[in-house]
């Protein structure tokens, strides 16, 4: 993608991904989404805020993956329209609905103009992220009182009727809602509806200094607690022109492949039960609690929450743990490598498996499924091989990527991605270098921006954000790859029966609390 025309602020992510940040009017903001897309880039996120020093007041932002790298665009909108880019991005509809319901901010244009937030759960007048906002208005204090009267759409014909699933489930998960059109047992039609927790994450942010930001930021979503909170001591990082010490990168990478591998390693339990292979759920369980529970033993936090914050680490490794993790490995490779030959070799499972769910590659492209998912529908992207933050390009990401899409595809990828954690894990280890674990990150000046983008096991994290007077964060989004990928799952369960659909859901796992601050 050509940048000519654009007055460029070029800000650095130590040690990652080239980014650069241009403020634009109405018309550059479609036309610079219009070019990223067409030469192959795409939507990474979508945000507005009210009070920056970056728009100059309200605004909306966009981060887009471009060939130079990461681009961010800034158009400041005072009379709160903006241009449409749903028609562009598909992926941008929810989060352009998103933006009008916690900014007031309004995507002209766009086709679907319904709350996606909101449940009527404060008054349509009100807007959680504004700054004028009243503790009166607060969704915790109360509903609004008026009645929530969500259009789905509707699906007719002979013998078509519906099913409403949640939003409260049999199982302890987040709350979510989804309404089927089926005929028989064939799906017809499935619409999700999200955004029931109302959590009030964004706007906690804007109470906090970095350091405190830090918590709160590995526990947007619990699965993906490293993930966040590397995206966001990376975010502060680049704010501030920190660089942390080498062995902190290295011990978040070390933490960011047992992430990885403990998730994988409990979906691919449910997975095996929800085809009907309840030993396949015992023999996952067992592994996941194993390394949970060394986790609590060498970093204090079975999901490794509070080790990684801005300037480095919290805590070290001795000699004698990097042995045990050693030990780990072996015991892990030899396990799942058994288990992987029972999945493969397991008729039922294999029947369950096999074209259930399928996403083709060419719909893949055109959403932008990302992460796991995306990489089982043949999109070729990991962060972590296409741009490495430090130590990632020293350590030659294997990228596991398939094109059937399908739960089959998915499952696969899991079991090769667990075999390539193991293998960085081993690298990590014995290259580690010794030195510091973390130096003093200066003061914030205001507004000042960064963002981080890290490769999560789900997919990429990203988070932007900016300071505000006095050190505090002034701003700041956090962004989920399930924004991305909910829509896909919608087209998933299509041509599928009703009973496929926990396994078609569970072969994606997506956040609902990650999309839902």
């Amino acid at each position: 993608m050509k940048i000519e025309g654009y007055n460029l602020d070029f800000f650095g992510i130590p040690g990652a991904v080239p980014a650069l940040h241009a403020t634009v009017d109405a018309a550059q903001w479609r036309e610079t989404c219009r070019r990223a897309a067409f030469d192959g880039g795409r939507l990474v996120a979508l945000w507005g805020c009210d009070d920056s020093d970056i728009g100059k007041g309200p605004a909306v932002h966009a981060a887009l993956l471009v060939r130079p790298g990461l681009m961010v665009i800034t158009l400041p909108v005072a009379d709160g329209r903006y241009p449409d880019v749903s028609d562009i991005f598909p992926a941008a509809g929810r989060m352009q609905r998103a933006a009008c319901d916690l900014f007031g901010l309004v995507a002209e244009g766009a086709t679907d103009a319904r709350p996606w937030l909101r449940h009527a759960a404060w008054p349509e007048d009100a807007f959680p992220l504004r700054k004028d906002f009243s503790g009166h208005q607060s969704p915790v204090s109360g509903r609004s009182g008026e009645a929530d009267d969500y259009p789905f759409v509707q699906v007719g014909g002979d013998g078509v009727h519906e099913i409403a699933v949640g939003p409260v489930h049999a199982g302890t998960i987040e709350p979510g809602h989804f309404r089927f059109s089926v005929v028989g047992e064939r799906v017809l039609r499935l619409e999700e509806r999200l955004g029931y927790k109302h959590k009030g994450i964004e706007k906690r942010f804007e109470q906090m200094d970095l350091l405190q930001g830090a918590r709160l930021a590995g526990r947007i979503s619990g699965d993906s607690t490293v993930a966040y909170a590397w995206a966001y001591a990376m975010a502060a990082e680049s704010a501030t022109g920190a660089t942390p010490p080498p062995r902190a990168l290295w011990l978040r990478a070390l933490l960011l492949e047992r992430e990885r591998i403990a998730n994988h390693l409990g979906d691919l339990g449910f997975l095996g039960n929800d085809a009907g292979l309840a030993f396949g759920l015992a023999q996952f369980s067992c592994l996941k609690e194993d390394m949970l529970r060394l986790n609590h033993a060498l970093f204090g936090h079975r999901y490794l929450m509070d080790v990684v914050m801005p300037g480095g680490a919290a805590c070290d490794i001795s000699a004698d743990d990097i042995g045990r993790m050693r030990s780990e490995c072996d015991a892990l490779e030899q396990s799942v490598a058994l288990l992987k030959g029972i999945y493969d070799e397991h008729p039922g499972l294999q029947d369950r498996f096999i074209a259930c769910g399928r996403v083709a590659p060419e719909l893949a492209a055109k959403l932008g499924l990302i992460g796991l998912a995306g990489r089982a529908s043949g999109q070729a992207w990991d962060l972590r091989a296409e741009y490495p933050c430090a130590p990632y390009g020293e350590l030659e990401v294997r990228m596991a990527t398939h094109r059937n899409g399908d739960v089959a595809a998915r499952v696969t990828v899991r079991f090769e991605e667990v075999f390539e954690s193991l293998r960085l894990t081993r690298l990590i280890l014995d290259r580690m270098p010794l030195g510091e674990l973390s130096l003093p990150v200066p003061p914030a000046a205001a507004g000042a921006f960064g963002i981080g983008w890290v490769e999560g096991w789900r997919g990429e994290v990203f988070v932007a954000l900016e300071a505000g007077p006095g050190g505090r964060i002034r701003r700041l989004h956090p962004h989920d790859p399930s924004w991305q990928n909910w829509p896909l799952v919608e087209h998933a369960v299509l041509g599928n029966i009703v009973p496929d659909f926990p396994l078609i859901n569970k072969s994606f796992n997506l956040s609902y609390s990650g999309q839902d601050l």
